[in-house]
């Protein structure tokens, strides 16, 4: 990195610094899967961190969104961890006890991978936005601003919520949370809990919930549950029809509405104890509960919106890469180059949201960004 004058890039500094931006060829946004992946395949590439490429991650500590899970959420009942490239998972963390937590296991793996590889991810830092300046972009953050020529962008969802707007949402007398909010079951007691989704982590809540209390369960589709095992080809066909969509410029479509949801023993016995008892969704919330268009209405405590996150991209938003359909057009071998700014990449977006994807993604990411970059005539020369 370079400045003129060139300051301690990530020392507080004051408004006199403000206009000072250091300079370097690649910004990576975000520490989890898919940022250390891309920063693992830099490095391989030749690249220097802290002088060719910087990592900024504003989680507190290494472990993504990991670290930010419910603690009854485990390494038997979480989604597969997949290792990152270089390091296997089991090298740092024994698997066999299947009932650490994963806002533990996947910390721990990640703070030994960056540290293995030398990373030197720069936390807590937020990027507010990102311009574009000519030939450059400029990364601003709350520790300084920075000028690079190339962006892999690896935010992911965490911070963005999704919880739809209904009517009467603001006169509810209860209490109303998102997946991410959620701690414990236990804190439920006593209370009427309606459940709102058809994924994965609202299956495995209204599970723990349910166990403690009662329950109401309602989603916008039906869903489909998966009684056949989850196969490699089950898997590589939902992600052909995300990476679809977003080749299209097209919002990334839900994964899980491909795939289906897999039968484990927890949901056969939430079956058969009669929690899966699915409601279509109701049309308003009342002071005191919800109520369908047919005039039915349920009372409840607490709403919990298991409704998913948004991708989190805020901060590119000065760059205009959105297409009128909302989505991002999408290019490169695994759809991770903006096709409006091929300076730019991102992993963790449609169909690299997952462990493995994102694996993959920060590998093709790291060699066609370099390739561009090192490209005689380009955007970023």
């Amino acid at each position: 990195m370079a400045a003129d004058p060139e300051p301690d890039h990530l020392a507080d500094k004051g408004p006199e610094h403000a206009r000072v931006a250091v300079k370097v060829d690649i910004v990576v946004i975000g520490a989890g899967q898919a940022g250390l992946s891309s920063a693992y395949h830099l490095r391989k590439l030749g690249l220097a961190p802290d002088k060719d490429f910087v990592v900024f991650d504003q989680s507190p500590e290494p472990g993504g969104a990991w670290q930010f899970r419910w603690p009854s959420l485990t390494l038997a009942t979480a989604n597969r961890v997949h290792d990152l490239p270089g390091m296997r998972f089991e090298e740092v963390v024994d698997t066999s006890a299947n009932l650490v937590k994963a806002s533990v296991a996947v910390p721990q793996y990640f703070a030994a991978y960056e540290a293995a590889f030398d990373l030197r991810v720069h936390r807590p830092v937020k990027v507010t936005v990102v311009c574009p300046r000519g030939d450059r972009l400029r990364v601003e953050t709350d520790r300084g601003a920075f000028s690079a020529r190339g962006l892999i962008n690896a935010t992911g969802t965490w911070e963005s919520p999704y919880i739809p707007d209904y009517p009467g949402a603001d006169r509810f007398h209860g209490r109303q949370l998102h997946t991410r909010d959620y701690r414990t079951a236990e804190e439920f007691s006593g209370l009427h809990v309606v459940v709102v989704g058809g994924g994965i982590s609202a299956i495995q809540l209204l599970d723990e919930i349910s166990h403690v209390t009662s329950t109401t369960w309602v989603t916008r589709r039906e869903p489909q549950f998966r009684d056949e095992p989850f196969t490699p080809e089950v898997g590589r066909a939902a992600v052909a029809l995300v990476e679809d969509r977003v080749r299209q410029g097209l919002p990334p479509g839900s994964v899980v509405s491909v795939t289906g949801l897999p039968v484990t023993p927890a949901i056969q016995a939430a079956r058969e104890r009669g929690t899966l008892k699915r409601l279509p969704m109701f049309s308003e919330i009342t002071e005191h509960g919800i109520r369908w268009a047919d005039g039915s209405e349920q009372r409840a405590d607490v709403i919990l919106w298991c409704t998913g996150f948004r991708s989190s991209l805020d901060h590119l938003a000065p760059l205009q890469l959105r297409e009128a359909s909302g989505g991002i057009l999408m290019t490169g071998r695994l759809a991770t180059q903006v096709a409006k700014d091929p300076r730019i990449h991102l992993v963790g977006y449609g169909p690299s949201a997952s462990t493995i994807g994102a694996n993959r993604a920060g590998s093709a990411a790291a060699r066609e960004l370099k390739a561009f970059l090192d490209a005689p005539v380009n955007l970023g020369k």
